[in-house]
């Protein structure tokens, strides 16, 4: 066991010997770590590392493709995500990328609500409005578009878009939210308002974000994971991590001598 990944008590997440392999090739190595609930969650590390790999086991992607494997076991609140439908994950776990990527052809209303259109739920109108408006002001972007619902998602700045791509994954009510580097796309006004959602949003969700900015998750995340060359080097309290790392290629890593 590797004496610089802390132990959570009672983890919403428990990921136990971890290792995904593209072709063959090692991605991720081994990983064993416990994600605590109503926290924020930051997996940094050099490019290449693996973060944004481990992230996206997490939500059963690597799945979409033949030459992917997964070995080892992710636990949600103590229910194994691989025996769960891949739709019942995918709520419980939402997800957003680094890009703002609202559906093109749908307006800002369908956006909001696509998971249930795409997973054949059908809700009537009355609750879909509520949802709507509950996802959009959990985002603190209801405000800014009570009064454009019915216009294309790319109409909004890209701030926006961010925001309501959250919204899309706040929709179904998942326990936990999933976001692979969500503001690098984005200016730093922008950026700074993800990321005052991403605390207020700790209170209801668990977020784990994978970000390359060290700034950023040292200003909001509360638990950090260091990972270099496909294994986890080490764990604990972000503030901790920052002030007093415990393994050298770590602190290299903080005080930029590679990445």
């Amino acid at each position: 066991m590797n004496p610089n990944i802390v132990t959570i008590k009672d983890p919403i997440l428990t990921i136990e010997d971890l290792s995904i392999a593209y072709d063959k090739k090692v991605a991720v190595k081994n990983v064993t770590v416990g994600i605590k609930k109503n926290s924020v969650t930051a997996i940094m590390g050099p490019s290449g590392c693996g973060k944004s790999t481990l992230l996206r086991a997490l939500n059963r992607m690597h799945e979409l493709y033949e030459n992917i494997t997964t070995t080892g076991s992710v636990r949600l609140n103590d229910e194994d995500i691989f025996k769960m439908s891949t739709i019942r994950l995918r709520r419980k776990m939402g997800m957003v990328f680094q890009r703002p990527n609202p559906f093109p052809t749908m307006s800002i209303y369908e956006n909001v609500i696509a998971g249930y259109k795409l997973n054949g739920n059908s809700i009537k109108k009355k609750e879909k409005d509520e949802i709507v408006e509950r996802s959009l002001r959990d985002v603190a972007l209801w405000d800014e578009v009570k009064d454009s619902l019915n216009k294309k998602g790319t109409f909004l700045s890209g701030g926006q878009q961010q925001r309501l791509c959250i919204a899309r994954a706040l929709a179904f009510g998942p326990e936990v939210i999933l976001l692979d580097e969500p503001t690098s796309a984005l200016d730093p006004i922008a950026t700074s308002k993800i990321e005052d959602l991403l605390i207020k949003l700790k209170e209801h969700y668990t977020i784990v974000l994978v970000t390359h900015n060290m700034s950023q998750a040292a200003r909001i995340s509360d638990y950090s994971m260091f990972m270099y060359l496909g294994e986890l080097v080490e764990y604990g309290k972000t503030k901790n991590m920052f002030t007093n790392p415990q393994d050298k290629r770590t602190e290299e890593y903080l005080t930029g001598k590679f990445g």
